[in-house]
This record gives structure tokens, sequence and C-alpha cells, in this order.
């Protein structure tokens, strides 16, 4: 399932002494893939934001709302997925090739637990097709150039970013990263995003000393950002109803809505 493309120092680079977001928020999520640092930093920050094992399971929830309404309800067929995480249950290929089993995920991640995993588990159907590739969502032509091995960039393309633009500390530098991305895909795209936001009207403002923890404990570091911040992602682009909202909240059904401190949208470009 590799590129052929991927460095074989994967697993020297996999350092288990230090916290790592991938690990941590498969522990938030009841996963096992993680260590006794990820364990203890991860219990530390949700006894400072107790809320974070919400958003954690308020973001799977999203992506897979967002890829069963793209793939069922508007045709899509290919998805790139940056900032993969560890796979879980209901990762984007399981959801998209469920509904349309030709469909071609391409999953992109740095980090080496994550592909140590991804070539054993993000196996696809025989109809469609299922790719990791090992790059940093901070270059993003690498991306470009190496999904489009597995990716038809002349036919609609949904560019998943869930929680990944977090790690981009500078917001111009994040901006450019979704401009980029999005002019390489066709009218008809769309751009599937999450962002932790600090926003008190989604009772954000535990964040910050959480993310504070955070980056002085662990890594990659973080960053929150305002709904104005993030709205900006998608500049140029059609948000579909409801809008940008607590990802908890988008299209989910009637009692089963979660407020938490984390937008989530869907756009299409026109």
């Amino acid at each position: 399932m590799s590129d052929g493309h991927t460095p074989s120092g994967g697993s020297a680079r996999l350092n288990t002494g230090v916290a790592h977001n991938a690990r941590v928020w498969n522990y938030w999520i009841g996963g096992k893939d993680h260590y006794e640092v990820d364990q203890q930093v991860g219990e530390h920050v949700a006894g400072m934001f107790p809320i974070i094992r919400d958003i954690a399971r308020a973001d799977r929830d999203f992506l897979v709302r967002a890829v069963s309404f793209l793939a069922g309800e508007r045709g899509v067929r290919q998805f790139l997925d940056i900032g993969t995480g560890l796979p879980t249950a209901d990762n984007t290929h399981e959801i998209a090739q469920r509904l349309a089993p030709d469909s071609r995920i391409v999953y992109v991640d740095n980090d080496p637990i994550v592909l140590v995993h991804a070539r054993t588990l993000l196996t696809g159907t025989h109809a469609g097709v299922t790719a990791y590739i090992d790059a940093d969502v901070h270059d993003p032509d690498a991306i470009l150039e190496r999904a489009g091995h597995t990716l038809d960039f002349t036919q609609p393309v949904a560019v998943m970013m869930l929680g990944i633009l977090n790690f981009v500390l500078d917001v111009d530098k994040a901006r450019d990263i979704v401009r980029r991305v999005m002019a390489a895909a066709p009218s008809g795209s769309f751009l599937v995003l999450t962002h932790p936001t600090f926003d008190d009207e989604l009772g954000g403002a535990g964040q910050i000393p959480a993310m504070k923890f955070w980056n002085e404990n662990a890594t990659p570091p973080i960053t929150a950002r305002s709904g104005a911040d993030i709205a900006a992602f998608f500049e140029g682009l059609e948000v579909l109803e409801p809008g940008m909202v607590s990802c908890g909240q988008w299209r989910a059904e009637p009692g089963s809505a979660v407020r938490v401190p984390q937008y989530g949208a869907v756009a299409v470009k026109p």
C-alpha cells in the first residue's frame, strides 16, 4: 500500500519517550496504540480540560458523517485525507468504499507510528484504491505531486483536513497550504475541515492552558484559533449547510449533537 516513495527511516524517527499527538488522540478515543507517556500526558490534559475526550470523539463522528454525505449524497469518489492519524474503526476509506467500492483514498501523515500501522491496516476494496504517503502538511506541493499517482485531479476530490491545520502555527502559512491544495483540485471538489477554537461561545477558553501544557510536554506543538480565523480557510469556497458549526453539531441526528470547541464545516469549490 506504500507508494514506493516512503523513507525507510520511519522507525528511526519513532520517539517513545515523548508524547505524540497521534498516539494521545488514539488514547482519548479509546484505542490501544499508545505508550505510557502518551497516557500520562493525555490524562493530565484531560484533567485540565475534561471535554478533550468529547472533542476527540466528536471529531471522529464528524468524519463519519462528512464522508458518508460526500460519498453517498454528492457522488465523491476521491478523498485526500491529510493528517490521517492512527487507524481506528470507520476510517475514511472504509466509509467511502462501503458506499462506493470504487472510491480512491490517499492518506497523508508523517508520524512514523502511523506509517507502520497504515501499511498493515489501511487496505481497501478490490474495486477501489487505498494508498498512504509519508509527507508533511507543511509541504503541500509534495503531497499533491505524490497524491497524483493515485488520484485524478481532473475529477472532484474531497480534501480532508481534520484537526491538522492546528499544527501549522503560522496562520498565513496555514491559509497558504489550504489555497495551494484547493487550487490543484477542480471545480466540484470539497474541503472538509475541523479546527480547535478558543471562542467562548463554544466553551473554548480552557483550550489555552491545556495547549500550553501540551506544547511544553508533547509534540508537535499546537494552536487554537478564533472562529474568524478558521472561517478564512474557506475563502473562495461555498460552505454547505449548516455552515461552520461545532463539529459535534454538523448534520448530527436530533438528540445526538454535542457542542464542543472544535469547528467543523464542508465547503465546495465553485
